[in-house]
């Protein structure tokens, strides 16, 4: 595992960096208690852990975040049970999907509330309809779990289309997807919203119904652990917890171009420009709210992954939930 190379020069206020020197002298972080995330991937929507990181955050809160994007993915179970890792970050399906099954994995926080996700089409956005998806190919990436899938059927279902009557492409990568796609083969394509804008800009189709916007809230991306965590953990989530928060307060309060450099350097395989434009369309739409996991989103996504066979049915918030880490942001 290779750490992520979030930034390498000192935080500033609106988002110029230095590159001449760390951003954490290792003299500071004799005494930072150590927090390691073992991610399913380095997403935008993972936006708010970088820039805690970043604006020291997290350092104010005595915690040395760093993070790691194992291969394949679900070695992020062994890292949180070996103790390598204080917490994996992906999806809830995961941890759902083993309660009652020989593991407990305990979901204690989310970073992103809304799936991150475009359907590319052949048509223009304007021409795309629900009702004409019946019947339609769509391919779906399948390599690195099931949440893509998972969520277009909970669509689905939510328009009133049942699918059995879509055919579906989902075992595979979604850069073989996407060339299949380009090269003629199925109606839509189902990636991650950067990328189907990319597609969109080099003329090869259109992104059709950014997700991100139209989809609706589920926890898509949290923060779990291996087991159930004693006092000691629960105040270091605690902890984590509150710096996470004030990374997502500072981003709703800035515009994305004030950051151009941060995210330019954290995200390198995308425009600058098109990393602005989608961040500040996160920023408006819901995509980072608090940390705590809504119970009436968590309950709408736990139908999805009932209906998907992953589950024999919803499992109640509580059952499932660590509710204690972000007791501090519940509704009153």
């Amino acid at each position: 595992m290779k750490p992520v190379p979030w930034i390498t020069g000192p935080r500033t206020s609106c988002g110029s960096t230095s590159t001449t020197d760390s951003a954490y002298p290792d003299k500071e972080k004799d005494n930072m208690q150590n927090f390691h995330i073992s991610a399913t991937g380095h997403s935008l929507n993972y936006l708010p852990e970088y820039v805690a990181v970043w604006q020291g955050f997290f350092e104010e809160e005595g915690l040395d975040v760093t993070a790691s994007v194992p291969s394949p993915w679900d070695l992020v179970l062994s890292d949180i049970g070996s103790g390598k890792a204080a917490a994996a970050l992906g999806g809830i399906w995961v941890p759902s999907m083993f309660r009652g099954r020989g593991k407990r994995y305990v979901p204690f926080a989310q970073v992103a509330a809304r799936a991150p996700l475009a359907i590319v089409g052949r048509e223009k956005s304007e021409d795309f309809d629900w009702k004409a998806v019946p019947g339609k190919l769509i391919s779906m990436k399948g390599s690195n779990g099931a949440s893509v899938g998972l969520f277009i059927k909970l669509l689905l279902r939510e328009h009133g289309i049942d699918s059995r009557d879509v055919r579906f492409v989902q075992d595979l990568d979604g850069k073989m997807l996407t060339d299949l796609f380009i090269g003629g083969m199925g109606d839509y394509l189902v990636i991650d919203y950067p990328s189907a804008v990319t597609l969109e800009t080099s003329g090869a189709g259109h992104a059709v119904q950014a997700l991100a916007v139209t989809g609706g809230n589920v926890p898509w991306s949290v923060y779990y652990t291996d087991g159930e965590a004693d006092e000691a953990q629960i105040d270091t989530q605690t902890r984590f917890v509150r710096a996470l928060a004030r990374g997502m307060d500072w981003i709703l309060a800035n515009d994305a171009e004030n950051y151009r450099d941060f995210l330019a350097r954290t995200f390198p395989k995308f425009a600058p420009d098109l990393l602005i434009r989608l961040t500040n369309v996160y920023r408006v739409n819901g995509m980072w709210t608090t940390p705590r996991i809504d119970p009436g989103a968590y309950a709408r996504w736990q139908r999805g992954i009932s209906d998907g066979h992953l589950t024999s049915a919803p499992i109640p918030y509580g059952d499932l939930i660590d509710s204690r880490p972000t007791a501090a942001f519940a509704k009153v």
